[in-house]
């Protein structure tokens, strides 16, 4: 499987990964809070392995020179 997150998408799926697990962690007792830590999760795993099924869908690549 190719690549397709690179880049300045692959920082702020970090940040947003880590916001969301944050967020999930300190509101762990509720549903929104475990609805949270679970996007947070899958958001940091496409930042990680910089594949991103929803950008394959719609044909986007952002590893532009990686």
């Amino acid at each position: 499987m190719d690549k397709n997150v690179g880049g300045t998408d692959r920082t702020m799926r970090t940040v947003l990964a880590a916001a969301l697990l944050v967020v999930g962690y300190r509101n762990r007792d509720r549903t929104l809070g475990a609805l949270a830590f679970v996007a947070g999760s899958d958001v940091l795993a496409t930042a990680l392995i910089q594949r991103c099924p929803v950008n394959a869908l719609f044909g986007i690549d952002t590893c532009f020179g990686d």
